[in-house]
């Protein structure tokens, strides 16, 4: 299939070519966009009293019950306490804000009750409302913020006090700020590391620029298709994650890019025309990123059995950006290197040279004739580093990951000093009765929360519009997304709320830090059930692959040993060393991601090439040694451009992505030049033809031509 696939790119280059700028476009004008959202209430299933305590707020609430309040944080510029006039000042703003009439402002208020005891400041309380999901709401809500901030400042210009505006909001345009900085140095080192990388593999500026161009095509395309099974199948994209997605594509673009021309080269030096070689490249090649792209899009698709929905719409809208790469390294990346030729190595010759034994050589003997040894010491090193995982602690304090200079992280700050700390974003009380709620019922059972661990304040706050489901806010005495909080909420608080419910009513309990309670139950249970899939779907398709029983056994072991030494790892750098008291909660499906996908990726090049070895006739350890020193320049190149660009992340000041791109960094590292280069080939030449069992039938050698006795000087030589 491969072969006639090959034939027809390279008979007809520019059709393939014209046709893939024609879908481009076509899908750029009809297609709709990608959107995405940041609610995390959206992708939790409505099981969890946090979602149906945002779907009531939404349905059963005349006007707008779900808001989230901005709040302006007034004080005198010389740290004095607010004196009367200034405090007439912060009444006179409060009114001036609300004849704005600015989008999406449903309250605006301030008074004594929103002033420190001691006067050091004075808060004005925007109610805006919550985006359910929805991104036009979340949209305009960070322009109000924006606005609100150049009005306030307007309005106290030469009044001696100072500002700072801080709430949900303000905290998100802040970080947003912060994220783009990062990915901006994301992408510029991952443009930097793909050309100057490629270039000093094949001293051709031609192929350095080939996959930023081919790369920049299929992410508009899978970008475009993602929206539409979207809408088709109404997933909620987490917007935070699409820059996930773009690396994901990058890194294995690159990688894809690499291991067709590594081989193209190959053919060439030993003696093919520009087409031959192209054509046998496909069909060699071809099988090898057919299966590890099937890996890596099924490994995605599990991610469609998370109950958390971020993660299982982020599953297929990895998958179609794979399967997008994919075709495209079968149709366009040839095509375009059959269009130049041995002109896509211009201007270097080294193309033509055999080279001269190095690292890879070296290996590769190691894995053959030293195999006990290299697989027990890769083999140790590994499972040292396993060991930490069991360490992992979930950290979903966002917040304390950003940067803490930010305009809204000073304000929060000041109120935290003299408001309990969940005052701006409340722990949610529905009591739902079977008949109307009085106030004096609802004064009751909020005088009961107030007692409750860790409640800093309670209050009935609305009535459901047949008056049967009653409001309480609850101000925690924590931060509402630090751990302490979401502990609390999750068991003892959330145990008396519903204690505390008058008999025959029923108490549930939603808010943010409700919400990142339910997502700590869900991610802990999508991690026992993604992972352990993932491996025996990975391990079913290595066995088509490679026609054998025994190999994928030990393959699908080595990767997921891969997967939990990164984690370790990363335990060890950021809780042991560095004393944070976790990672961050979605740090696991992100190595899931990168590791055990893309690390069997290498796996499946180096094995294929193995089994090819082993098929035309040499013995295993040979073929052992002959695969790594062959295929190990490919996937360590892919390694080092992966890696370095999640590495670039490590400098970032959110915790978050400075976890993100260590794990990930160290986890390809791993894979590149541990697993899948020293570890797999020596197990395989340990174990022998047994690992093919029961295939694994080799072809009857023909003589050997002058192209088959070159190949096989070179390869003396060189031992």
């Amino acid at each position: 299939m491969f072969r006639a696939l090959g034939r027809a790119v390279v008979r007809h280059p520019w059709w393939t070519i014209g046709l893939w700028l024609v879908a481009a476009v076509a899908i750029m004008a009809f297609a709709p966009s990608l959107k995405g959202t940041s609610d995390n209430s959206a992708f939790l299933p409505s099981k969890y009293e946090s979602a149906q305590v945002s779907d009531l707020l939404s349905t059963a609430f005349s006007g707008n019950q779900k808001t989230q309040p901005a709040a302006v944080v007034v004080q005198r510029g010389d740290n004095a306490p607010l004196t009367a006039a200034d405090q007439a000042r912060v009444g006179a703003l409060a009114k001036a804000i609300e004849a704005r009439h600015f989008p999406n402002v449903t309250q605006v208020y301030t008074g004594p009750k929103l002033a420190a005891p001691d006067h050091s400041i004075q808060m004005v309380s925007v109610a805006l409302p919550s985006s359910s999901g929805k991104g036009t709401v979340e949209t305009q809500n960070e322009d109000t913020v924006k606005k609100l901030r150049t009005a306030v400042g307007d309005q106290l210009r030469g009044s001696g006090l100072t500002y700072g505006v801080t709430g949900q909001v303000a905290t998100q345009v802040d970080n947003q700020e912060s994220s783009k900085s990062s990915f901006a140095l994301v992408g510029l080192a991952t443009v930097v590391l793909i050309l100057v990388l490629v270039l000093v593999i094949f001293r051709s500026p031609l192929l350095a620029l080939m996959p930023l161009i081919v790369i920049g095509i299929v992410v508009v395309i899978s970008s475009r298709l993602t929206a539409i099974v979207g809408n088709v199948f109404d997933l909620q994209f987490d917007s935070s994650y699409q820059q996930i997605v773009l690396v994901v594509l990058y890194g294995i673009g690159t990688d894809y890019m690499l291991f067709l021309v590594f081989r193209y080269r190959e053919r060439l030096r030993a003696g093919d025309d520009k087409r031959t070689a192209m054509i046998t490249t496909v069909e060699r090649v071809g099988e090898a990123i057919a299966s590890a792209a099937g890996v890596v899009v099924v490994a995605f698709l599990v991610l469609l059995l998370a109950r958390f929905k971020a993660f299982g719409a982020l599953g297929p809208n990895l998958a179609i950006a794979v399967a997008c790469m994919f075709v495209t390294s079968m149709t366009l990346l040839p095509a375009l290197v059959s269009v130049l030729g041995r002109g896509a190595f211009w201007p270097s010759r080294s193309w033509r040279k055999q080279p001269k034994p190095g690292m890879w050589a070296r290996a590769g003997r190691l894995v053959s004739h030293r195999s006990l040894v290299a697989a027990v010491a890769s083999g140790v090193v590994l499972i040292a580093l396993a060991l930490l995982s069991f360490g992992f602690k979930a950290d979903y304090d966002f917040n304390a990951g950003y940067p803490q200079d930010t305009e809204s992280a000073k304000a929060m700050k000041q109120l935290e000093k003299v408001f309990p700390r969940g005052e701006l974003s409340p722990t949610i009380v529905l009591l739902k009765s079977p008949t109307p709620v009085t106030q004096q019922e609802a004064g009751a059972f909020a005088a009961k929360l107030r007692t409750g661990p860790g409640v800093g304040g309670a209050q009935p706050t609305g009535w459901s519009t047949d008056q049967k489901i009653v409001r309480i806010d609850m101000s925690l005495t924590e931060s509402p997304a630090s751990d302490t909080a979401i502990k609390l909420v999750k068991g003892p608080l959330r145990d008396y709320v519903h204690d505390a419910a008058p008999p025959g009513a029923q108490a549930i309990t939603g808010g943010e830090t409700a919400i990142y309670a339910d997502i700590n139950v869900v991610n802990d249970r999508d991690l026992k059930v993604i992972v352990p899939v993932a491996v025996v779907l990975i391990g079913l398709i290595l066995a088509l692959l490679l026609r054998s029983l025994v190999a994928p056994i030990y393959l699908a072991i080595t990767v997921l040993l891969g997967f939990t030494a990164t984690l370790g790892a990363s335990v060890l750098v950021f809780q042991d060393l560095g004393g944070k008291s976790g990672l961050m909660f979605n740090i696991p499906i992100v190595l899931y991601l990168f590791v055990l996908a893309i690390g069997t990726d290498y796996n499946i090049l180096v094995v294929a090439r193995l089994r090819e070895e082993y098929r035309e006739g040499l013995e295993t350890r040979e073929a052992a040694r002959s695969a790594t020193e062959h295929a190990g320049p490919a996937v360590g190149a892919a390694g080092l451009i992966l890696a370095g660009t999640f590495a670039a992340l490590v400098m970032s000041p959110i915790a978050m992505f400075a976890e993100i791109g260590f794990g990930v960094a160290i986890g390809i590292v791993l894979s590149a030049f541990v697993v899948s280069t020293v570890l797999v080939p020596s197990l395989t030449a340990l174990i022998g033809k047994k690992a093919w069992w029961p295939g694994g039938r080799r072809a009857v050698a023909p003589s050997p031509g002058p192209e088959q006795v070159a190949e096989e000087t070179v390869e003396q030589s060189a031992g």
